[in-house]
């Protein structure tokens, strides 16, 4: 019972009072939670299960507060597990041990999922293709984490293990462990971030010579960058297939590195300058995905500020404006450049976040944004939960509507005022619930909420409210009877 008050005092307040500001009625605002090496959660390895929880909650009130309504919970962020698995096993970075469960027995990803869903928040289970063993040196795997038992399958370089993307069985490995999370857990898509082939170290070459040699194909023996890019092409359409076959209506999502090419080495890239590109040194031919349906969201990481020299925030936003062919592209943002001790001064101000904000809005294919990383929203890094807030976010929206879902939409449901209580029918295949204001002619999404009833305030104005039901594909039913509170 506290737990129900207390996520209905939750949504209360996040529902907060009618804005004055316009605000987009559908929007992408999502926050990546990152669990490689505690980057944001749980905030060390070893905590109680109890502390684990709180953390995640945490995260969970300031994020749905701060107007978001999608969450990237990684999962798998070196091939262990964040989940059960009979595959991979428990990440070191939730015990303390790799191997070792939870105790008492909990499952993170099952718990998210739910705690999001209680929220009207999608979680899109976060994961990563070829990272194996995070700084190889000095971690200590279990027995039977794939690197021990099929060693055959991996490469070192840098200071990392990754699977040797050139090998069939990566591919179908790493199919497989998709395929069993989608199969097995209520999750809203499957999102992979940057890391395909790892970032170039100067001076070291990749180590797959011999596999190009044995698998080259066609490629061999002068091609070896087409080569890598058809690896990857392979296990992108592989894992797509494998997550369609088991749910027709997930969607896939990329969040490539921010700049696919420069336009001095191809005529159809940005006015950039980057030292690395998705293309030229990741094998990562994103729009070839885009163009073959293979994926169905691109959130390029554009992580400098408006008006950096070699990589414009602004200039690569306009870019993938126009080259995301017809998919929903949502912007990621660094929000953890924010520092008063930045040698750029953009970053001295959660200013620049909004101004980006506020650049992705005027961009006819830009649908929205998502942040990295979640701890510098708990951490309230200079001010950037007021900022968003205050000025644009300063009401809910609606994820974007699945072209890829079919269900049902949601019968009206029916709206009654209790006192101060705005209470509503469950609606069939709701999967949450919008509620709208009104105030003479202006109409705004006032509150999104999983709950079937709300607390009102007594404004000093006559306001209206009315309730539509929304499906899991973000498909509204028709509204509600109106309800006038005084």
């Amino acid at each position: 019972m506290k737990k129900i008050i207390a996520i209905a005092l939750l949504i209360s307040m996040s529902c907060g009072v009618f804005a004055k500001k316009k605000s987009l009625k559908r929007e992408m605002r999502a926050v990546w939670i990152a669990t490689v090496d505690n980057i944001d959660w749980p905030s060390k390895p070893g905590l109680s299960v109890e502390e684990q929880k709180a953390e995640l909650i945490a995260h969970l009130d300031q994020h749905k507060k701060n107007g978001m309504n999608t969450v990237i919970f990684q999962v798998r962020p070196a091939t262990d597990a964040f989940y059960k698995s009979d595959y991979e096993p428990w990440s070191q970075w939730l015990t303390g041990e790799q191997g070792k469960a939870p105790e008492p027995f909990y499952d993170p990803l099952q718990f998210a999922v739910e705690e999001c869903h209680k929220r009207a928040m999608e979680l899109h289970a976060w994961m990563n293709p070829y990272r194996a063993v995070f700084l190889y040196k000095d971690a200590k795997t279990d027995p039977n984490h794939i690197t021990n038992t099929q060693p055959e399958l991996f490469l070192i370089y840098g200071k990392h293990k990754y699977f040797n993307p050139g090998l069939p069985e990566t591919r179908d490995y790493v199919s497989k462990i998709v395929g069993d999370v989608v199969r097995r857990y209520d999750i809203d898509a499957i999102h992979f971030d940057d890391y395909f082939y790892p970032y170039k170290i100067k001076d070291e070459a990749f180590p797959d010579s011999e596999s190009f040699e044995k698998h080259g194909g066609k490629f061999y023996p002068n091609q070896i960058d087409d080569w890598r890019r058809e690896n990857v092409n392979l296990v992108i359409k592989q894992i797509n297939d494998t997550i369609k076959s088991i749910k027709p209506w997930m969607p896939f999502g990329i969040s490539p590195f921010g700049v696919w090419r420069n336009k001095s080495v191809d005529k159809s890239g940005s006015r950039t300058q980057a030292g690395q590109t998705n293309y030229d040194d990741l094998y990562a031919d994103i729009l070839l995905w885009l163009k073959n349906d293979w994926i169905d969201y691109v959130a390029p990481q554009i992580y400098w500020h408006i008006g950096k020299k070699v990589a414009n925030y602004k200039v690569i936003a306009k870019w993938w404006n126009k080259n995301s062919y017809g998919k929903p592209c949502y912007i990621g943002q660094g929000a953890y450049r924010l520092n008063p001790e930045s040698s750029i001064k953009s970053w001295h101000s959660a200013d620049e976040i909004v101004r980006q904000i506020k650049l992705n809005r005027k961009l006819k294919n830009v649908d929205g944004s998502m942040f990295f990383s979640a701890k510098n929203f708990v951490e309230n890094k200079l001010g950037i939960n007021e900022a968003l807030t205050n000025d644009v976010y300063d009401s809910p929206a609606l994820n974007l509507q699945n072209t890829l879902y079919h269900g049902e939409i949601p019968q009206s449901p029916k709206l009654r005022l209790e006192g101060k209580m705005l209470k509503w029918t469950k609606s069939e295949n709701a999967q949450y619930y919008v509620v709208y204001q009104k105030l003479g002619k202006s109409e705004k999404v006032f509150c999104i909420t999983s709950l079937t009833e709300l607390k009102l305030q007594r404004g000093q104005t006559i306001d209206e409210y009315c309730v539509c039901a929304v499906n899991r594909g973000h498909y509204k039913s028709g509204k509600s009877n109106v309800i006038v509170n005084k």
